[in-house]
């Protein structure tokens, strides 16, 4: 998906994956981080959110939760995180860095909400009357204000199976009635998911959610509530921002657009570059085909082609599509190729679904590759 695009614009990143991979410094199944680039294109997004006056929160799970690249994403100027679950925030809680939404996606469970209240996050993302209950219980107990954003779905609003979850728009007068009787917590926002969609040619287009949330809005304000913060995630780049803004939202949530991997960055060269590959190995060849270790295959990530390094150039391949019902041990190519033979691909993925490894690598575009750590999938040290 974006291998070609990876190629043009940031050459030095496959050479270093190959070269790496040559060495024996790296195995199959690793993705390679390119700090210089995810650092440069969170400057970048810093830039624009500071024009339009958005706020951004980033997000870690597509990099595999790791808390090397947070750190750096967190100098570079985003200062806190989103964390797609409560996994992801022990992980940022670990590294002592600032959360700024934990709840969206995932729900905090019982037994962590203390832990993480305790710590500090500014947003608790609820969906429950139950979860708002225990959160003012908690804010009780220790003499705080926790501020909360609440999420909202209705009949016709654009949401992926395995996230359901929102109050329905008729439920929000009970869940103003029971933040109005406290003031231990604070309803400062909505949000709902996705807020944009890829309309699969150039364009990144509000979805149904978005009126959702501003008809929310307006429920909140007769309740004698105003929502001050509007969470509109889904491709957060440099290309929705100033749409973020347009819209009424004033936060996003920048993923995939650290490493230049959202849907638009495939079509549209935009300031965020390419800052990921995956690398893997020819295993061996059978009827024909060339078979490569697996372990990083994601069932949305388009992979399409690969470059195979043979007798140091490196061809292009096309993979055999690949049932999502299986397990990737292997993904094969419609060619042979010499076994042992460097792989390398950009799709777009979620590592934290995946088993890979995880190559953090500085000084890549100054032509002093360092290896700053291998991680596992998760965001758990292997080695340095």
């Amino acid at each position: 998906m974006f291998l070609d695009v990876t190629a043009r614009r940031n050459q030095k990143l496959i050479d270093t994956a190959v070269a790496l991979h040559k060495k024996g410094l790296i195995l199959p199944d690793t993705y390679i981080l390119d700090l210089d680039t995810i650092e440069e294109n969170t400057s970048s997004l810093v830039q624009d959110a500071k024009k339009e006056g958005i706020r951004l929160f980033y997000m870690t799970k597509q990099l595999g939760r790791n808390p090397f690249v947070a750190q750096k994403i967190h100098e570079a100027g985003i200062e806190k995180a989103v964390v797609v679950d409560y996994k992801e925030a022990l992980i940022m809680m670990e590294q002592g860095l600032p959360l700024g939404n934990v709840g969206h996606l995932v729900q905090i469970p019982k037994h962590l909400l203390k832990r993480i209240m305790t710590y500090g996050v500014e947003f608790i993302t609820v969906y429950s009357l139950d979860l708002l209950q225990q959160i003012i219980s908690i804010a009780v107990e220790f003499n705080v204000k926790q501020k909360v954003l609440v999420k909202v779905i209705e009949d016709g609003d654009q949401v992926y199976e395995g996230q359901f979850g929102g109050f329905h728009l008729d439920e929000l007068p009970l869940v103003a009635q029971l933040s109005n009787q406290t003031d231990a917590v604070e309803i400062t926002g909505v949000t709902s998911f996705p807020c944009f969609l890829f309309d699969e040619e150039s364009k990144l287009l509000p979805t149904s959610n978005v009126q959702t949330i501003n008809k929310a809005k307006k429920i909140f304000k007769e309740c004698g509530i105003e929502i001050t913060e509007v969470n509109v995630p889904s491709a957060t780049c440099h290309e929705t921002i100033p749409l973020i803004k347009e819209i009424g939202g004033t936060q996003g949530e920048p993923g995939h657009a650290l490493t230049g991997t959202t849907p638009l960055h495939a079509k549209l060269d935009l300031p965020e570059k390419p800052a990921m590959v995956y690398v893997s190995e020819i295993s061996h060849n059978l009827d024909g085909q060339a078979y490569f270790y697996g372990g990083g295959y994601y069932r949305r990530g388009h992979l399409d082609n690969v470059l195979i390094d043979s007798d140091d150039s490196l061809v292009t391949d096309s993979v055999a599509p690949f049932s999502d019902v299986n397990i990737d041990y292997y993904l094969s190519t419609s060619n042979e190729h010499p076994v042992g033979s460097t792989v390398v691909a950009a799709f777009r993925t979620q590592i934290f679904v995946t088993r890979s490894d995880v190559a953090v690598v500085s000084g890549i575009q100054k032509g002093s590759p360092k290896i700053e750590g291998i991680y596992d999938s998760l965001g758990k040290l292997i080695r340095r």
